[in-house]
């Protein structure tokens, strides 16, 4: 590895990636910011990589080229044809409180140097969010399992609407994995922190996709909806996109991060 140590993992995770332009962003910017960084994994949340809304073969098969592992939120099956390919891939996941038999996988893991596992969650919210079951009631066996298959390190996507409920669910698991990162919202949040037990948290990490729009939507179509509250097709804005995340630095001996550093670019 690099002058930064055996026992160190350097992880981007990637704010929520919405249609063409910020899959653009994504395939512009992460090359240079894994030479910079000198990063071992990238993971990105891609559930609004198909014009806004879902993920097909194309997107994932455009963002694999970049991302080592993509999460996904409650848009998952917006696009029909994901069902059909889910179960097919490895490292693209989806949340862990569906219920049991639903298609795809739930949490994965990424070897990185042929050494340490590092361990991804998908998990929704139940506040503002569809109804599913509560994370609280099912996050432990998926940790118990990741680490009895030999992950030092786990990451959360949290994938959900509510700050209180985000939060709250940080701190639930403080010092069981090395990280809780916020995503649906598309509204990078100021407050990254290292909670007590040495997990690292953000309320959201925020959005990749275009600048001059409302969460990624082409703003006349979106304030057509709240001024009409009338059914409108929304779609993803045009011009110059953002890439929002975080780089986390974890630890291989204790499960747990060192640093965690908010981009935007």
């Amino acid at each position: 590895m690099s002058a930064k140590g055996n026992n160190l993992i350097k992880v981007l995770f990637i704010g929520d990636i919405v249609g063409k332009p910020g899959i653009e962003k994504v395939c512009r910017e992460v090359p240079s910011l894994k030479k910079e960084y000198d990063l071992d994994l990238i993971i990105g949340n891609g559930e609004n990589a198909a014009d806004g809304i879902g993920i097909t073969a194309k997107e994932l098969n455009q963002l694999q080229a970049h991302l080592d592992i993509i999460t996904s939120g409650n848009h998952i099956w917006d696009k029909k044809e994901i069902i059909e390919i889910i179960d097919k891939e490895l490292y693209l996941i989806r949340p862990a409180n569906y219920p049991e038999g639903v298609p795809g996988r739930s949490s994965t893991f990424f070897e990185v140097n042929h050494r340490h596992k590092i361990g991804v969650i998908n998990l929704s919210g139940t506040v503002f969010m569809p109804t599913l079951a509560s994370p609280f009631m099912i996050i432990n066996k998926i940790i118990e399992k990741l680490k009895e298959e030999g992950c030092c390190c786990i990451i959360v996507d949290f994938h959900a609407e509510a700050t209180s409920e985000k939060l709250a669910f940080a701190h639930y698991i403080d010092g069981k994995v090395s990280g809780v990162i916020g995503t649906h919202t598309h509204v990078q949040t100021a407050d990254e922190k290292i909670l007590p037990g040495g997990t690292a948290y953000i309320t959201d990490v925020g959005m990749t996709g275009p600048i001059d729009s409302i969460i990624g939507v082409k703003k006349e179509l979106a304030l057509k909806k709240f001024l009409t509250q009338m059914p409108v097709k929304l779609a993803v804005a045009d011009g110059y996109s953002m890439l929002n995340g975080v780089i986390l630095e974890l630890d291989t001996n204790t499960g747990l991060t060192i640093s965690i550093r908010r981009i935007s670019i």
